[in-house]
């Protein structure tokens, strides 16, 4: 079967695979449908081997070359002994990471902070941006009729953005920043909005701005055009926003988001940063400011973030920008990411 294929970075390769021959116990057979490109996905392709492992994972046994594709929704085909959950024919969600169950972590119910964390698509046999993919059923989650194969796609990416505004503490009425209109930006800015918060968002990208403005659910400041301090102050009667989700894992962002918060606020941090930033802890203590990070999303959310897409009528898909072939992968979606011209900011790879 043909798959794309991570072996180095900047070396990724639409190629054949042997496809899976057998359907385990607890297993489900998918066709994939649509796949997200993952923030994650272009750091291994910029600078990887990161995340995916060069020697045996100790959970999956998984090593590089990788299939890749962790945001993606499916058709099952098949399913293995045992398996009630999903039958063959239905559209699903799959939630792709993996934890043991027994660490530290997981006996906590913190699986997402697993010691010895897998992903599919990064760190396991297979990926989403293949003709097939087998995973485990607890996995994957029945689509209902409401959302649509592209939405479903976006469910991964829903989820983190939903875990950062809910780790922020946003509540109705409360006025929230949200520093960076990427895809996890944008997405945050739909949900929080969606809880009744008045959101505005930072986003200097013209791109990205677009794209916020045109979904409708709060202010989109420029920080190269307006002091965007000063605009949030003149908006809160001078005592700043309740929480700040930072979504760009920008250092300045950063620094614009501990000023923005009002005393006693909360500053979540959702987007990666790649390399340290600077801050001034004294901000924290004087103004008993919070602040926390979120890593990835809790994994019981995948029935809640669908419901929340469909009974709420989230419109997550507003978000992708581009919808490409996997023979386009490398050229139209990783390159075209990576370019500092920033002319996309979600790209859909259609893995049939």
């Amino acid at each position: 079967m043909r798959a794309a294929v991570f072996h180095d970075a900047h070396d990724i390769r639409i190629e054949n695979v042997d496809a899976p021959t057998d359907v385990g116990p607890g297993e489900v057979l998918l066709r994939p449908f649509w796949c997200g490109i993952c923030g994650t996905d272009l750091h291994e392709y910029a600078a990887g081997p990161i995340v995916i492992p060069t020697e045996a994972h100790a959970l999956t046994g998984a090593s590089a070359p990788q299939i890749l594709g962790h945001e993606f929704s499916g058709e099952v085909l098949e399913v293995g002994a045992g398996v009630t959950n999903v039958v063959p024919g239905q559209r699903v969600s799959v939630m792709p990471i993996l934890a043991c169950g027994h660490c530290f972590y997981c006996q906590r119910g913190l699986g997402h902070l697993c010691v010895n964390m897998a992903c599919v698509g990064l760190s396991y046999a297979w990926g989403g941006i293949a003709e097939l993919a087998v995973v485990p059923a607890t996995h994957v989650f029945a689509l209902p009729d409401a959302l649509t194969d592209e939405q479903g796609a976006l469910v991964e990416p829903t989820a983190v953005a939903a875990y950062g505004v809910d780790s922020a503490g946003v509540r109705p009425g409360d006025a929230v920043l949200i520093t960076g209109a990427g895809p996890i930006g944008a997405l945050a800015s739909i949900y929080a909005a969606s809880l009744g918060a008045r959101v505005f968002i930072s986003e200097v990208n013209p791109v990205r701005a677009a794209l916020a403005r045109s979904l409708d659910v709060g202010e989109v400041l420029d920080p190269s055009a307006v002091d965007v301090i000063e605009v949030l102050r003149d908006a809160t009667g001078g005592i700043g926003v309740d929480q700040v989700v930072e979504c760009s894992g920008n250092e300045r962002a950063l620094q614009t988001a501990l000023d923005a918060v009002r005393s006693a606020g909360r500053v979540t941090q959702t987007g990666l940063h790649t390399r340290p930033a600077s801050i001034d802890p004294m901000i924290l203590a004087q103004r008993e400011i919070t602040y926390n990070g979120t890593w990835c999303y809790r994994l019981t959310d995948w029935p809640r973030i669908i419901g929340l897409i469909a009974d709420r009528g989230l419109p997550v898909d507003k978000v992708v920008t581009g919808r490409i072939g996997a023979a386009d992968l490398v050229e139209k979606g990783f390159e075209v990411l990576l370019s500092p011209k920033g002319e996309q900011v979600k790209v859909l790879v259609n893995a049939r």
